[in-house]
């Protein structure tokens, strides 16, 4: 009989890397169950022990523990020797009650329309239409049907807290030009604009959604009403002029078809001045930072057609309905800016 070959101590480190990583799931589940429980709110004042914590959010002690424990491994809570959790600087973008609260956005990214299709890759790639399949209706469609307890579907409040911390990365690294009128085009709750109108007084917003979204607004927060407008329609029908337009996780979540529709819409209502500035993960030629790759992964499991575009794929597109890629802003995140202008 012959012998097994005995393996290197890197090959076994690179065995134990593969097996590692198929446990991740695992992880993504204890961040959405603190989110939920909200265990982040309970420790703003104060660290407590998991009987402590248990008690309040009335769960059994020992499981709790071992949840905490996972995550308090990567960093999100810390744990002592004597069994006290506290928040890390990680954990306070868990709590509710802050600006920043990135809970919305765990607990849409960890929802079952994410995580279920992503199971099914295998019958993905294999070009079968799964998120129907387990759903019974497209993403949105769906998304529409869920409620939370506020009343909102959940999706445009996970996004607006994605917003939160993002937003700021992105008008960091952009230059906006004084005087301008800027355009949200499907811009949800108009986070993102409200963040531009404050850094740069001198512009006028137009939020531009369907007509029960941007009724839900949050453009009221910048305390000059004289400064806004919203605009109901569909960006596969037309857009409103202006000088500066935004899409922000808008092209990624159709196929080339469908997204250079909604170019095309924008290409009709600018001006020979204007610029179109797409903002999601395009996927670099090299050193991509960690969430690009990721995303367009839920793109293909959830979006039928959607994807992470390369510049390649992006200039194609926009040359396809008579628009150019003036410039390519990567951001120290796993968002670009590309600005695009007429051909």
């Amino acid at each position: 009989m012959l012998s097994q070959k005995s393996l290197s101590d890197k090959e076994r480190r690179d065995g134990m890397y593969v097996l590692e990583q198929s446990m991740g799931f695992v992880w993504q589940a204890a961040l959405r169950t603190a989110a939920l429980l909200r265990v982040a709110d309970h420790l703003k004042d104060e660290a407590k022990t998991a009987e402590q914590l248990a008690q309040e959010l009335h769960v059994d002690a020992g499981f709790l523990y071992r949840v905490l424990r996972t995550l308090a491994s990567r960093d999100v809570f810390k744990m002592t020797d004597d069994g006290l959790f506290s928040l890390t600087p990680a954990a306070q973008f868990l709590r509710s009650d802050t600006p920043y609260s990135l809970r919305e956005g765990v607990l849409m990214l960890t929802d079952k329309t994410m995580w279920q299709p992503a199971g099914e890759m295998t019958d993905i790639v294999k070009g079968k239409p799964v998120f129907n399949e387990l759903f019974g209706m497209p993403f949105y469609e769906y998304w529409g049907t869920k409620k939370t307890p506020s009343g909102d579907d959940g999706f445009h409040a996970g996004m607006a807290s994605m917003s939160s911390v993002e937003n700021d990365i992105l008008v960091d690294n952009y230059q906006f030009p004084e005087n301008a009128t800027v355009v949200d085009i499907a811009g949800g709750l108009g986070n993102l604009l409200l963040t531009v109108l404050r850094r740069n007084p001198t512009l006028h917003g137009i939020l531009f959604d369907r007509p029960n979204v941007v009724t839900e607004n949050s453009l009221h927060l910048l305390g000059d009403d004289s400064r806004w407008e919203t605009v109901a329609g569909s960006f596969f029908e037309a857009c409103p002029v202006a000088d500066i337009y935004m899409l922000k996780y808008i092209l990624m979540d159709w196929p080339d078809d469908k997204a250079s529709q909604i170019l095309k819409t924008c290409r009709k209502a600018m001006k020979a001045s204007s610029r179109l500035l797409i903002l999601e993960p395009m996927i670099k030629e090299k050193d991509n930072e960690q969430g690009r790759y990721e995303m367009d992964l839920i793109l293909l499991s959830g979006f039928d057609g959607g994807r992470a575009r390369t510049e390649k794929e992006y200039a194609e597109m926009l040359g396809n309905v008579g628009l150019k890629i003036n410039r390519i802003i990567h951001t120290p995140s796993y968002l670009s800016i590309v600005e695009a202008v007429l051909a």
